[in-house]
């Protein structure tokens, strides 16, 4: 059955887009331990292996069921559209234990065996320390999966959230919705979101969170019960060439066009994305990616918008032409 948000006039104006690192987190640890996500991260996967075997992340994925409810106070909705992960973790660790105590309960419960476990009940019986200790498991878990490439994929949100915020301008929530994934769909101020089991919910003027993650691709995850504000998770556009290096996917006709380092920022541009974020996944100094973008945009083949405090490039429809038919 599929889960139904009733919107109001005020909820229409609460809907918001944000990005979150310890979203992110959590669903990296996750990914580690959902075979069924593996091939959409295999680059990552192989260079985290050993990283990740040093950590004991079973108390956090006891509270991951397959299917079933994940404790909000572990991933709370994020404070703004772009908090950093210190300002997220804080909140996390000022969780109530007695409210961390219930819904970590719930979540055992959804998992056959954790219940009884002796980590469950261990987990149980003292809520104040398991709030202690899983929010530093947490920290650890940033700092070892996913704080070394968060410049590559806060570019790839930022992309999508960039992307995503023009299309709302141009067709409307109702247009956008359906848009993002063909698993919503929007009638009569009704979204309609087919995963999950049967959930209904009027957002009463708080509207909506959409947020774009890396880690949950494919899935679409509906989130967060009063007084959370209700959140979206989609799959984030791009994906699929993530972990490519750029340098592995450029034509060498394309680099005997415009030169090694021109054609890898413009082969790489497959998403909108700024200077230090190019530089970080192309390895190269961002003054020298500054002045290659600047010279692709020169030349027509990219066009450069602000959005808050950073410039994000993107090809046009010659830049696009000319990078997927560099290789014929």
């Amino acid at each position: 059955m599929p889960s139904l948000l009733h919107f109001g006039e005020d909820d229409l104006l609460n809907c918001r887009f944000a990005v979150s690192s310890l979203w992110e987190t959590q669903e990296a640890v996750r990914t580690l331990n959902r075979p069924a996500r593996h091939g959409y991260h295999a680059p990552w996967l192989r260079r985290m292996r050993a990283a990740a075997a040093g950590l004991d992340l079973t108390p956090l994925w006891l509270l991951m069921p397959l299917r079933g409810y994940s404790p909000d106070w572990l991933g709370p909705p994020p404070l703004g559209p772009a908090a950093s992960f210190e300002e997220e973790i804080a909140a996390v660790r000022a969780a109530d234990p007695d409210v961390a105590r219930r819904e970590s309960a719930r979540s055992l419960a959804d998992t056959p065996g954790a219940l009884a476990s002796p980590r469950g009940r261990a987990m149980l019986a003292d809520p104040a320390r398991m709030v202690r200790e899983l929010t530093d498991l947490l920290e650890q878990a940033w700092h070892t999966l996913v704080e070394p490439d968060w410049p590559r994929l806060r570019a790839l949100l930022d992309a999508d959230v960039a992307f995503h915020s023009r299309r709302l301008a141009e067709v409307g929530l109702g247009g956008l919705l359906p848009e993002i994934d063909r698993r919503f769909g929007w009638r009569s101020h009704t979204l309609t979101v087919e995963v999950g089991g049967r959930h209904e919910r009027h957002l009463a003027g708080q509207g909506l969170v959409l947020m774009p993650s890396v880690f949950s691709w494919p899935d679409v995850i509906s989130g967060f019960e009063p007084p959370w504000q209700a959140t979206l998770v989609y799959p984030a556009r791009g994906v699929g060439g993530l972990w490519t290096e750029a340098a592995d996917r450029t034509p060498d006709a394309l680099v005997r066009l415009l030169g090694r380092g021109r054609a890898a920022v413009l082969t790489a541009l497959d998403e909108p994305a700024g200077t230090t974020a190019l530089a970080h996944r192309l390895r190269l100094a961002p003054s020298s990616v500054s002045a290659h973008l600047t010279a692709l945009r020169d030349a027509g083949l990219l066009v450069s918008r602000r959005y808050g405090h950073q410039v994000l490039y993107e090809r046009t429809p010659l830049g696009i032409a000319l990078a997927s038919g560099g290789g014929g």
